[in-house]
């Protein structure tokens, strides 16, 4: 449980601007004043970017869980999801596009910028 970082992911932020900086995609914020804290804004496009951990926001792919604390772990997992679908309901129905990247897929810079274009143009 140690090994589990509890605050932030500035690992993959800092992956993420580099994807971004490297295919000259620009226009996005960070700490930006909107629900749900996004990682990323394009407030331009009205885009909020969210870059998901694998294990924070249980993912389908790579996610086990924890087996020591199990109750507490499954509570504070399950409230993470449900909080993620509370802040996509409220940005969208305050007309903002939501993507959501996760950590695995920054392994595959191209389908990144692929998924992330195409949320721009549309």
């Amino acid at each position: 449980m140690s090994r589990i970082r509890g605050r932030g992911n500035k690992d993959t932020e800092l992956a993420l601007i580099r994807i971004m900086k490297k295919h000259h995609i620009s226009g996005w914020r960070r700490n930006y004043d909107l629900f749900g804290k996004p990682d990323f804004v394009f407030p331009k496009q009205k885009v909020a970017l969210f870059v998901d951990g694998c294990f924070w926001h249980m993912c389908p792919k790579h996610f086990n869980m924890p087996q020591n604390n199990k109750a507490f772990w499954e509570k504070k997992l399950l409230g993470n999801k449900v909080r993620d679908g509370v802040v996509v309901k409220t940005l969208r129905r305050e007309h903002w596009k939501v993507l959501r990247i996760w950590e695995h897929e920054l392994a595959s810079p191209e389908q990144v910028v692929k998924k992330l274009v195409k949320s721009l143009q549309t």
